[in-house]
């Protein structure tokens, strides 16, 4: 999921907003029993990769941002929309996409330059990958379930999983990370045998079934 400042304004002023933040999503994931492998903060937007629980994923966004803007135009004194429209939703097939997405989420501060090299992403507290490298505390993140890709022993985890992240940092911006069905699921926007609504469903980020 990925939501954006209206106009792209800011929609983080300092740490005290983005801890705000953090402070409600680990609220409103942990009520709604919904996982999360990863996520990033950039002044004006947010990358979230989650699995719904019990409460469907328009209830657990709905709560995460009313309440933030709420809070965040009282601690500011201002007034009016501070996310632009809806916020963006793309269903993923979790093979081959979860590790992928993971680390293309996680790169975002770096791709931004908000930080400088992949060093200062180990210890970022605002991208999910300082808490998955164990530099962070987020207990609402699920890291073992993403490690467990890499290796049943978390040290050995931790650094295959750094090793794999690394190596995206060369790939930059995706189109084929972005949704679009299967025109983008199948290796560059080739044709398929798959029905036009479901090849360019931007909602979509797997196969047909």
């Amino acid at each position: 999921m990925m939501v954006r400042g209206i106009t792209r304004n800011l929609i983080f002023y300092n740490d005290v907003d983005r801890n705000g933040f953090v402070e409600r999503l680990a609220r409103v994931l942990s009520e709604g029993k919904a996982s999360c492998y990863a996520f990033a903060f950039l002044s004006n937007h947010v990358h979230l990769l989650l699995r719904t629980g019990v409460a469907p994923v328009t209830r657990i966004m709905s709560r995460l941002l009313t309440g933030y803007a709420v809070s965040f135009n009282k601690r500011h004194k201002r007034s009016g929309h501070l996310f632009q429209n809806r916020y963006k939703s793309i269903l993923c097939e979790e093979e081959p996409y979860l590790l992928e997405l993971v680390r293309y989420i996680h790169l975002n501060p770096l791709r931004a330059q908000v930080i400088r090299d992949l060093a200062s992403l180990d210890s970022y507290p605002y991208s999910g990958h300082s808490a998955i490298m164990g530099r962070q505390v987020r207990p609402w993140l699920d890291d073992g379930y993403v490690l467990t890709h890499f290796s049943g022993k978390t040290g050995t985890a931790r650094t295959l999983y750094r090793s794999f992240v690394e190596k995206g940092i060369a790939e930059g911006r995706r189109n084929d990370l972005a949704g679009g069905g299967l025109i983008r699921s199948n290796k560059g926007w080739q044709p398929t045998k798959d029905s036009a609504h479901r090849k360019g469903d931007a909602r979509i980020l797997g196969s047909s079934e």
